[in-house]
């Protein structure tokens, strides 16, 4: 077993937790914050009508991010867990036919958006006002997006094969050339919106770079090797199936912003979507810290899983949800206290403030238990109960959220867009406490001496 590795079979679960789980929240803390940064220098430097346009194609960016997660996710739990049973070889073909998952995924979603990209973001709510900030862009970001999915993915992978704090660091580097080269883009040579969108290509363009570099050195855990990139439906269909709930969430997270941004649009116009984006951005944020966490729990649960170890399981799984749900409510303070200091920081707009701290408020109202829903579904990711998690990870957007976004507008009006969000997040977090539940006796008559292949192979059932 590499040195690397050691830990997540010795080391005190507590300890090993804030050590996998710091650098991944990191990382992803500093990546969502430059986003957010790029958001901010929009809004104020371009105008609200920008950040209504960048609002519509959240969606564009929901797929892509869900195909990169598909590979990402999935792989990275098959890792772990692969790495736990010895089998170190199928780690290394899961590695080299993830890479070539990605390529095949993003020639055909950057060949599909190029070619129908206006009639798709009229379909995502772009108006007359709008369309032309949204089309610049998308058309400049999709090469970063596909850069994106490599650099996460891939670092994903390198998270859960034992090197946590390099994984932070290939995300700092992103971040920070982004941080560099946007402000010039934005505002010194006047590209506005399409400057932060080459920006962001460049930037996660190095990141990828240093990502690769760290697989093709030797020594490594894993590495890229010859005859590992062929696919292999023994492999490709794991990473899929384990993949597929973290993916399906970013699907759905895109189709919910289409009939989102097409109510916002029907009952409050541009300024309500450029409300939604603000308050995206900044739930967004908190789930990042959120996903971070789960980052760092994973490779643990994952690795001691397949070492059949399921009391440093649950250990590691009740520390996560505690962490996680500090930072919801914490989330959760902020948008009912200071609604319009949240708003200020990305609009100048009297309008667009007053729209924004309204809808925090209210779509706000039940963050505080998006925590635990999240870190539960990573959980049956992690021990590779895919049909569990795809269902976690569909019952807030689908069983919930669509259905409550057909129904209350109508109604409502503009309130019942943001009346949806807490009463989903209230009713997928009690259908999740009851899953977890039955999950945990489960891991209680298993025990410690469960045979690691045999419970792996059950899980993917």
């Amino acid at each position: 077993m590499a040195p690397n590795l050691n830990e997540l079979a010795q080391a005190p679960v507590g300890r090993l937790l804030w050590r996998y789980s710091l650098p991944a929240v990191t990382g992803m803390l500093v990546m969502s914050l430059y986003n957010v940064v790029d958001r901010i220098f929009i809004g104020q430097g371009v105008g609200p009508e920008a950040i209504a346009g960048l609002a519509v194609t959240f969606p564009v960016m929901n797929v892509t991010t869900a195909l990169g997660v598909l590979v990402g996710a999935g792989a990275s739990a098959r890792v772990s867990i692969l790495l736990g049973q010895r089998r170190h070889d199928e780690a290394e073909r899961t590695l080299g036919n993830s890479l070539t998952l990605l390529v095949i995924f993003a020639t055909c979603y950057m060949a599909a958006f190029y070619a129908f990209l206006d009639p798709v973001l009229r379909l995502f709510g772009a108006s007359d006002a709008t369309l032309p900030y949204a089309r610049d862009f998308v058309s400049y970001l999709l090469p970063g997006l596909f850069m994106t999915n490599l650099a996460f993915s891939l670092n994903n992978i390198m998270r859960a094969s034992g090197y946590p704090a390099l994984a932070m660091g290939t995300m700092i580097i992103g971040a920070v050339v982004n941080a560099a080269i946007a402000p010039v883009f934005i505002f010194v040579l006047g590209w506005g919106i399409k400057g932060a969108a080459i920006a962001t290509d460049i930037a996660m363009t190095v990141c990828a770079i240093f990502v690769f570099a760290h697989f093709l050195r030797r020594g490594t855990t894993l590495r890229f090797r010859r005859g590992t990139f062929r696919l292999h439906a023994s492999t490709t269909l794991p990473i899929v199936a384990i993949g597929a709930a973290p993916s399906l969430i970013n699907f759905a997270a895109g189709f919910i912003n289409i009939i989102i941004n097409k109510s916002l649009l029907h009952y409050g116009g541009d300024m309500a979507i450029g409300a939604a984006g603000i308050f995206t951005t900044f739930a967004a944020l908190l789930t990042t810290v959120v996903i971070g966490i789960c980052q760092g729990m994973q490779p643990i649960i994952g690795y001691n899983f397949g070492a059949g170890r399921i009391s440093r399981l649950q250990r590691t799984f009740w520390l996560a949800v505690t962490a996680a749900s500090v930072v919801t409510a914490v989330g959760f303070a902020t948008a009912q206290l200071m609604p319009r200091a949240i708003a200020r920081a990305f609009t100048t707009d009297a309008e667009l403030i007053a729209n924004t701290a309204s809808g925090l408020r209210t779509a706000m109202s039940m963050f505080f238990v998006v925590g635990f829903q999240i870190i539960a579904t990573t959980l049956f990711q992690s021990i590779g109960a895919a049909a569990k998690s795809i269902f976690l990870s569909l019952t807030r957007q689908v069983l919930f959220v669509i259905p409550l976004l057909l129904t209350l507008p109508p109604l409502l009006g503009l309130r019942g867009v943001w009346i949806c969000f807490p009463v989903s997040d209230l009713a997928a977090t009690l259908v999740t406490a009851l899953m977890v539940a039955w999950q945990l006796r489960r891991f209680s008559r298993m025990g410690d001496t469960a045979a690691p292949a045999e419970e792996s192979d059950k899980a993917l059932e």
